[in-house]
């Protein structure tokens, strides 16, 4: 059953601002270290970090403004699977949340080009008991 769906824009000059204006203190605050080493081994880093934060927000609006406040982003782990697609990790509150909302399962798709990056994201539940 789908429980929410989520969609995020980021524009990459804008994000690429905020990073040159808070750099480490932002990149700690929302990614994961492992989020941090795959983006920064990439060419085109930043975007890769944008595409990342995107999913996160889709995440977020996924779940719903009212269910989404004690969750902080570094709870929200984007990574890679073996054959590059994209997949969604939660911890600490993020993992909270979704076990309370029975989410067994997330949809994530990213994308990005030199000006935007772009995700989407589906919260599959367990049909209630």
């Amino acid at each position: 059953m789908i429980a929410g769906s989520g969609i995020d824009l980021v524009e990459i000059e804008h994000f690429k601002k905020a990073l040159d204006r808070w750099n480490d203190k932002l990149i700690k605050r929302v990614f994961t270290d492992r989020e941090i080493k795959y983006s920064l081994n990439k060419k085109s880093s930043v975007e890769h970090l944008a595409a990342r934060f995107a999913a996160k927000e889709a995440v977020l609006k996924a779940f719903g403004n009212e269910k989404i406040k004690a969750i902080r982003l570094r709870d929200i782990e984007i990574l890679n699977d073996k054959s590059g697609k994209p997949e969604v990790n939660f911890s600490n509150s993020a993992k909270r949340l979704g076990e309370n909302s029975r989410i067994n399962k997330i949809a994530i798709s990213l994308s990005h080009t030199k000006k935007f990056a772009l995700a989407s994201a589906i919260l599959i539940a367990n049909a209630e008991p």
